[in-house]
């Protein structure tokens, strides 16, 4: 539970910049102190994925980079201040992130170009407005973590207690994205509504929601870089969002033979996504077993996929055997690669989808009482 609710607040707190289509070109001019030979300057870009870097020498603490970019991009200027190198992929360079379109802008700093000001960007001026509309809401989790620093280690590890922190990190969470669509509502027209979008899909977002709200920003944001990649991925959680019907695949059992889950028309089916070394996953089967067991006369089947490695397969199958799964288990041993699991936009397990006899998703990512629950209210006729 510790670990869980660490990892829900390093989660919600994480924002990654993306691309936008731009014309024209690009001016950075930087000013750093007075640093001279053999000081260096490092811009690097991100241009469709791929990392892109130039480099200059400062004169006088001045420094200059001109080129264009097809998309708006992120980017970030490190200054090697002496002749030890400067690691690129890391934090622990002098370095300022920003946002690069085709703008002449300028960079100042005292000292470290970490603390630079950047002028003359209507880009990153605007990412400065959304940071502080932000910030109040986002101050709430510093508070909670203060809260929870203090506590005494006894209470760290009490169930109730961190139950009731995980409810109020998602009041918070669930205020943030309030804020963020209410912000992309209200600018349409710029491109950190595309980025403010984007940031609220995460696994399990309302796919059908967000492109009513996609469609509301403007077209050639839409059809930039980045918002080709919000409409794909609303397009992929489409798919397996319920009441649509679920894509098919195919792929072999453990004896090798292909198994289709269209084969499963007429029956509800739970399609469920899990690996040997999953131990939530492990945890879980004791609950499906009861379950298969109570409805598997009443039309109800189990379609395990494996999320395992190639080289894990023996793992796989011992798996099976120990934790005694008699349903119909496949998978391509690709590991987080397989394809019926990139097919669902599975990036974590367990996770599964409730399929009906006709073949759409009825529900999804149910375990323990909230699969107890689904069934029953299907085969008895009952709901709590």
């Amino acid at each position: 539970m510790k670990l869980k609710f660490r990892i829900l607040l390093n989660t919600l707190l994480t924002v990654t910049p993306f691309l936008a289509t731009a014309q024209g070109s690009y001016t950075i001019k930087g000013q750093v102190g007075r640093l001279n030979k053999p000081a260096m300057a490092y811009l690097l870009t991100n241009n469709d994925g791929k990392v892109k870097a130039d480099s200059t020498t400062i004169l006088n603490g001045k420094f200059e980079f001109k080129g264009s970019v097809v998309s708006i991009t992120d980017a970030v200027i490190r200054i090697r201040h002496n002749a030890t190198g400067v690691t690129m992929g890391t934090n622990s360079s002098d370095g300022k992130a920003f946002l690069l379109g085709n703008e002449n802008i300028e960079l100042t700093a005292k000292d470290s170009i970490s603390k630079a000001v950047i002028t003359g960007s209507a880009l990153n001026d605007e990412v400065l407005k959304v940071d502080e509309y932000l910030r109040p809401i986002y101050a709430k989790y510093k508070l909670l973590e203060a809260e929870f620093s203090a506590k005494p280690e006894a209470t760290k590890q009490d169930k109730a207690y961190l139950q009731t922190l995980e409810e109020r990190a998602k009041v918070i969470a669930d205020e943030i994205i309030t804020a963020k669509l209410k912000y992309v509502k209200e600018n349409p027209n710029q491109y950190m509504a595309l980025m403010a979008l984007n940031s609220t899909l995460a696994p399990g977002f309302d796919a059908i929601a967000m492109e009513k709200v996609f469609d509301g920003i403007n077209q050639n944001l839409r059809n930039s870089f980045l918002g080709k990649k919000v409409a794909a991925r609303i397009a992929t959680t489409k798919k397996t969002q319920e009441g649509v019907e679920a894509a098919d695949f195919a792929q072999p059992d453990a004896n090798g033979k292909m198994v289709k889950l269209s084969d499963y028309r007429g029956k509800y089916v739970l399609l469920d996504f899990w690996a040997s070394w999953c131990a939530p996953c492990r945890r879980e089967n004791p609950n499906l077993i009861k379950e298969y067991a109570l409805y598997k006369s009443k039309g109800f089947e189990i379609l395990g996929v494996s999320m395992d490695k190639p080289t894990d397969k023996d793992k796989w199958l011992k798996a099976i055997a120990d934790d005694k799964l008699t349903w119909t288990q496949v998978g391509d041993m690709k590991g987080w690669d397989n394809e019926a699991g990139r097919l669902y936009e599975v990036t974590a397990i367990p996770m599964n989808f409730l399929i009906d006899p006709s073949g759409k998703i009825v529900a999804k990512d149910l375990r323990g009482q909230a699969l107890t629950d689904k069934l029953k209210s299907i085969f008895e006729g009952q709901s709590k």
